[in-house]
């Protein structure tokens, strides 16, 4: 197809490397000390670029050049993110977001204690920060657990967390379609079984839904169930 799209101008280009960082499309990279449009799918003709050159280096131009493909920039995004996140795991990162996995989340009986013992079973747990493959989802039981539901239910590590591997999130206040990201768990991974804890509140639907779709998307056939919190703390038939 005909369309605009950015041209760079290599005899000018200083290799500085500011359009590449300037391109949140991730469509120029540095070769050999020069800027170079390399994935002209993700290029979207908007220009974000232009600015950021001190050299003048880059125009527009129309020509033919393959559609802009959104769907593989997301992609290509979301794999860097998970890039990034193992490569900071392994490199002892920010304990924030370091990869681990906990001894405590058992089906056996907590130690001796008159305090109540964490069911939590890896870290992270956020459904935007936990990678799609990891060891502590081989042979998982999963849970996907509305953020409030911890706080309404109060023997939430007992009857939900014990013996299951736990991811959280809040698509209301994430504002993002956690759809994509459940489906890659699922398919991805050995996962035995998913239960699904949501609140009675409607923004919770957005919760159950992407799960559900995920349960469908991964091709898998996995036992799975679905517990609804009344926001007074109260499991609902």
């Amino acid at each position: 197809m005909i369309r605009k799209i950015i041209h760079i101008d290599e005899e000018k280009c200083s290799g500085c490397g500011l359009c590449a960082s300037a391109c949140h499309e991730g469509a120029i990279d540095i070769i050999d000390g020069k800027a170079r449009l390399v994935r002209e799918n993700f290029c979207d003709g908007f220009g974000d670029c232009l600015p950021g050159c001190p050299m003048g280096a880059i125009t527009f131009e129309e020509r033919e050049a393959p559609e802009y493909d959104e769907k593989a920039v997301q992609e290509a995004k979301e794999k860097k993110k998970m890039d990034e996140m193992k490569h900071a795991h392994n490199e002892g990162g920010c304990p924030g977001s370091r990869m681990m996995q906990f001894e405590q989340n058992t089906d056996g009986a907590p130690a001796q204690t008159s305090k109540p013992v964490s069911r939590l079973g890896q870290w992270p747990c956020q459904i935007k920060l936990v990678p799609t493959q990891a060891p502590f989802f081989d042979g998982a039981k999963l849970l996907i657990a509305a953020d409030c539901t911890a706080y309404a239910y109060a023997n939430m590590h007992e009857d939900f967390m014990k013996g299951r591997i736990t991811i959280i999130g809040c698509p209301k206040l994430d504002a993002v379609d956690y759809t994509e990201k459940l489906t890659a768990i699922i398919r991805d991974n050995d996962i035995k079984s998913v239960a699904i804890v949501r609140m009675e509140v409607p923004c919770c639907g957005g919760l159950q839904r992407a799960a559900e779709t995920a349960l469908q998307a991964s091709g898998r056939f996995i036992p799975w169930q679905v517990v609804t919190i009344s926001r007074d703390g109260r499991i609902l038939e």
